[in-house]
């Protein structure tokens, strides 16, 4: 299997209550756009809209060290591929609800919603993201001056 789908099986293994569909195929669609030269940090599959009720749109998220890629399969034919760079990313919100919860990616240009996480995931993907985005972009500030 590819890097993405072994990140959101452990994912998928360690966190129960979440929803998501199919999600070894939108991880696929990720493991297809994974450049040699990343590795692959943390994965998972949520819901990516705004209402806890909206759950017929799964994506997987994947963390590297160089972006974050969130992608979809459709059902028939095609898939959906966003990434999000460290210089894009603004900050992060996390929303415990009472039987799920929410992580929102502001970014320059959007804010990404994923909600029907599992509570007990919170706290383990907003370090990630947050650890992942401070590291990135003391690189890329870095690298500017």
């Amino acid at each position: 299997m590819g890097k993405v789908t072994d990140k959101v099986l452990e994912f998928n293994r360690k966190y129960h209550g979440g929803i998501a569909w199919r999600p070894l195929a939108h991880a696929k669609v990720l493991d297809d756009y994974i450049n040699p030269d990343e590795e692959v940090l943390y994965a998972f599959c949520a819901q990516k809209n705004e209402k806890f009720t909206e759950i017929f749109n799964t994506y997987a998220l994947a963390i590297t060290n160089k972006r974050i890629l969130m992608g979809r399969k459709r059902l028939l034919w095609g898939s959906f591929l966003n990434t999000v760079t460290p210089d894009l990313y603004n900050d992060m919100q996390v929303y415990r609800g009472i039987l799920w919860g929410k992580i929102t990616i502001d970014t320059v240009k959007e804010k990404i919603i994923f909600t029907n996480l599992p509570k007990n995931s919170l706290d383990e993907i907003e370090t990630v993201i947050s650890e992942f985005m401070m590291e990135a972009k003391k690189k890329y500030y870095h690298e500017e001056s």
